[in-house]
């Protein structure tokens, strides 16, 4: 099952989709006509149901997402799929989950071959679903970057922005995180630098 790309911090000149970035864990999911969704892993390996905590997101995703993804799949006639969502709750943080009730929001699609779904068709497509805020749409200039940083562009949760454009036909992507974000994954690393350039 294909994994989802790391978003590098490096930005893009070209206009993109700014949208909230969850803090949570990546969760992806195999859908197909025949099966729906079948099989489910974290972003490096699969997960069986009774796995605590990612296990519960097998569950979450059925409930929320399948009969509405599989009505949209069926009329884009899309044979097999591949959905990245964000899992985690409210005091969910650098991958760190506690014992409470957690969700999961669609963030990405893949169809098979086709590879991740352009920003304006996911949000055609799925965006009358529990996706992320989109925030922003425009060049990515430095008062944008500013407004992330510090907290002050509306709709972002606390961690930053992912933002999506298209070059040659292809999705590309970068990140921005806050911070004020930034500066707590400093207090959780404790000095240790090499932990913190993994996590950021």
């Amino acid at each position: 099952m294909k994994m989802y790309p790391t978003i590098p911090k490096k930005q893009i000149d070209l206009p993109i989709y700014a949208f909230d970035k969850i803090d949570g864990s990546n969760i992806r999911s195999e859908w197909s006509s025949k099966k729906k969704f079948w099989k489910f892993g974290t972003r490096t390996r699969l997960v069986a149901e009774d796995e605590k905590p990612f296990g519960e997101a097998i569950g979450l995703v059925k409930e929320k997402y399948e009969k509405e993804l599989s009505d949209i799949f069926k009329k884009l006639r899309y044979q097999k799929v591949i959905c990245f969502f964000e899992f985690g709750g409210p005091n969910s943080e650098f991958g760190i989950h506690q014992d409470e009730k957690h969700d999961v929001i669609l963030f990405d699609v893949n169809p098979y071959k086709k590879g991740l779904t352009p920003p304006r068709d996911f949000l055609k497509n799925y965006g009358e679903l529990h996706v992320p805020n989109m925030v922003y749409y425009g060049n990515p200039t430095d008062k944008f970057s500013e407004m992330v940083g510090k907290g002050q562009l509306e709709g972002v949760t606390f961690e930053g922005v992912v933002c999506k454009g298209v070059r040659s036909g292809q999705v590309v992507m970068f990140k921005i995180k806050s911070d004020a974000w930034l500066n707590r994954l400093r207090k959780y690393c404790k000095g240790d630098d090499e932990l913190f350039r993994r996590m950021e």
